[in-house]
């Protein structure tokens, strides 16, 4: 039997094992949780739908205060060890919030969670980059990614015979099970052998965090990622309540998408990410990207105009122009935000990029509720274009013969 396809989505190298393992780990706990955390807020911290929202809003706004500082503690004490750290501080957290009662305790518990969650993604991307060969790294995010994609779901479906339980103690155990997977993922990253170790400069923290704020071709780099990132809003909000509302489509199809955009994502995360192992390809994959998402938008637009099975055909349709623009957009971002990114803060910049997409969490529902949804199709159409047009003008922003790579001595 050809065991070649199944190579493809293993590590080269034990670093980027011990990576996916880890992510493995921590998608399972994240998966369990979030599966049932809903349930656990209002059972048995006994909040209101009102006080969860506020808490998760609160804790949002956290994260986006605290992800560019973490970045620069990262750099200046060495982004694995930071990212170790923040894996049990998180164990802690969610430790404490098992045992929450009433919503005070609750906001500040997600707060500091909050902080913490928010910084994990660049500072995970810092340490990959310090773990793996240049050519790997692409590689080594996108298994990285499909691994926590198989983890989440294997996660909520753990969760399905605990939560038929409907028992207190079952919720907390849910959220206990969660912190453990954090300490395990602590543990499994302070093995990972560095093969790049860069020497800090401790004097200048506070500065090298503004700068990284002051590298405005970069930052608009991660405002225009943050535009392409509407991926995500897209399929949790825009496809459902755009079928329900406004199509004939019958209400089973939004289910469908979600199963359709996982698969989607889990075959082919990693076979894209070949087209990203050079800053060439990267641009190539955010117009793509930009390309994609607009067509999933035309095709929103038509199954607003369509009867029940023209109407689920374009729905699904859609949805697999928008994860193809979803994976474009996320093996071009990880290779661009990298390159230009300079190598002693590196932290700081990947924290900064990850500010577009953080903000597009926050941005994008009311865009997409109150914008294209409101509009209805014309609605659909101008985002289409707004998404093509992003993606090209990603392209450019980020050619080399823009500005030469940033360094250490300016931004």
């Amino acid at each position: 039997m050809n065991t070649a396809w199944v190579k493809q989505y293993v590590p080269a190298h034990a670093a980027g094992r011990t990576f996916a393992f880890t992510a493995l780990v921590d998608s399972v706990g994240t998966g369990l949780y979030l599966a049932g955390s809903a349930i656990f807020f209002v059972r048995t911290i006994g909040l209101t739908s009102a006080q969860v929202g506020v808490g998760l809003a609160v804790a949002g706004c956290a994260g986006l205060l605290a992800t560019v500082p973490l970045g620069a503690v990262g750099d200046r004490y060495g982004a694995r060890r930071t990212l170790v750290l923040l894996q049990l501080w998180r164990a802690v957290c969610f430790t404490a919030l098992a045992f929450v009662n009433g919503p005070v305790a609750f906001v500040a518990v997600s707060v500091m969670l909050g902080a913490a969650e928010a910084a994990v993604p660049p500072l995970t991307q810092a340490v990959v980059a310090s773990t793996t060969q240049d050519g790997d790294r692409v590689r080594t995010l996108a298994i990285v990614r499909t691994v926590r994609n198989v983890g989440f779901s294997l996660g909520a479906l753990s969760a399905v015979p605990l939560l038929a339980t409907d028992s207190v103690w079952t919720y907390r155990a849910i959220v206990l099970g969660d912190a453990v997977t954090f300490v395990l993922a602590a543990g499994m990253l302070a093995r990972i052998r560095l093969i790049r170790r860069i020497e800090p400069e401790r004097a200048t923290s506070v500065l090298r965090t503004v700068r990284g704020f002051r590298d405005w071709r970069y930052l608009r780099l991660a405002g225009l990622n943050g535009v392409l990132s509407l991926h995500m809003t897209i399929l949790s909000v825009g496809i459902p309540l755009w079928t329900i509302q406004s199509t004939e489509a019958p209400a089973g199809a939004v289910p469908v998408t979600v199963i359709v955009n996982t698969v989607l994502a889990v075959v082919l995360q990693v076979p894209f990410s070949r087209l990203a192992e050079t800053l060439d390809g990267s641009r190539r994959a955010l117009r793509l990207a930009g390309l994609a998402l607009g067509g999933c938008c035309v095709a929103l637009a038509a199954a607003g105009r369509a009867g029940p099975w023209t109407a689920t055909a374009l729905l699904l349709g859609a949805t697999v122009l928008m994860t193809l623009g979803e994976l474009w957009q996320a093996v071009g971002s990880w290779e661009l935000s990298y390159r230009y990114a300079p190598e002693d803060l590196r932290g700081t910049y990947l924290s900064v990029f990850s500010l577009g997409p953080a903000l597009q969490e926050i941005c994008g529902p009311l865009l997409i509720t109150a914008g294209a949804i409101k509009a209805g199709p014309y609605g659909w159409g101008v985002l289409g274009v707004v998404l093509c047009l992003t993606g090209a003008v990603s392209a450019r922003v980020s050619a080399p013969k823009a500005r030469p790579l940033p360094t250490s001595g300016g931004a």
